[in-house]
Formats: C-alpha cells, sequence, structure tokens
C-alpha cells in the first residue's frame, strides 16, 4: 500500500491541488468541473446521480506519453 499526499485550497468556485507532482487547478460545481493536473493533462468531469460519473479528457494528448511493457 503506498501513501500519498494531496492538500486542497478552494477560493470559490477554483480550487488549486497540492501534492509532490506539482499543482493542479480545477474549476466547477459538484456536478460539473473542468481540470487540469500538474503534468498539464486536462479532463472534463460530470458527476451525474446514483454515484456515476463520467470523464474525458480534452486537447492534444501529451507529446510525451509512459509506455508499459
Amino acid at each position: 500500500m503506498g501513501w500519498h499526499y494531496r492538500k486542497s485550497i478552494k477560493l470559490g468556485p477554483f480550487r488549486l491541488d497540492l501534492s509532490p507532482h506539482g499543482v493542479g487547478q480545477s474549476f466547477g460545481t459538484r456536478r460539473f468541473h473542468v481540470s487540469r493536473t500538474p503534468d498539464g493533462r486536462k479532463y472534463v468531469t460530470l458527476n451525474l446521480p446514483g454515484g456515476f460519473h463520467v470523464g474525458k479528457a480534452i486537447g492534444k494528448r501529451s507529446r510525451y506519453r509512459r509506455h508499459r511493457y
């Protein structure tokens, strides 16, 4: 089991997520939000009633991708 650390700071509809990997940002409401990860990936997430959620990466793919072999 690995240990993870993340600290979130809320600034109205904005949120900053601080982690060992860097700073991520998100904006939106409880049901819909747009976020950017510390490595630059962008996501749109829609939370539906009943515990369901739908997420989609937006924008270009990163030029440098990790490959698992």
